[in-house]
């Protein structure tokens, strides 16, 4: 999927093996684009399966003490996720870590290498497909 803030900017569906970068998409909020067409977003599906070519860098928080500290995590593979979807308005777009850690996309570090691994599953039954839409908060 692409966050909200997207919807205005040209767009593509990700593919298994393309390589993308973070960018700012200069709508508010960052997300995916392969790095000979940056300004068309890569909009991938939950549950999609990504890695890094490093550990994840995240932009410090604007109001936060240690504002000038970038965040890492320990990771370099996440699942990609849909969060606080009944909130309108809002970032939606997130990483899943292994640890169950998640970050919203639009806080990446902009100019990181990931790779699509994998795509979802489509479900055959209405149990996998609501398995499928895990609703996860970020707060």
């Amino acid at each position: 999927m692409c966050d909200y803030s997207l919807h205005h900017v040209k767009s593509r569906p990700a593919k298994v093996g393309d390589k993308l970068r973070t960018v700012n998409f200069n709508t508010g909020t960052r997300g995916f684009a392969a790095p000979d067409d940056p300004t068309t977003a890569v909009c991938v599906l939950p549950g999609t399966e990504l890695a890094f070519a490093e550990e994840v860098k995240c932009a410090p928080a604007p109001f936060s003490l240690f504002a000038w500290k970038t965040k890492t995590v320990n990771f370099r593979t996440a699942i990609f996720r849909q969060v606080n979807k009944d909130v309108p308005r809002m970032h939606h777009d997130a990483l899943e870590f292994p640890d169950g850690q998640t970050v919203l996309l639009t806080e990446l570090v902009e100019g990181q290498k990931v790779t699509v691994l994998q795509l979802p599953a489509q479900p055959k039954t209405q149990a996998e497909e609501a398995a499928q839409r895990r609703v996860t908060y970020v707060g």
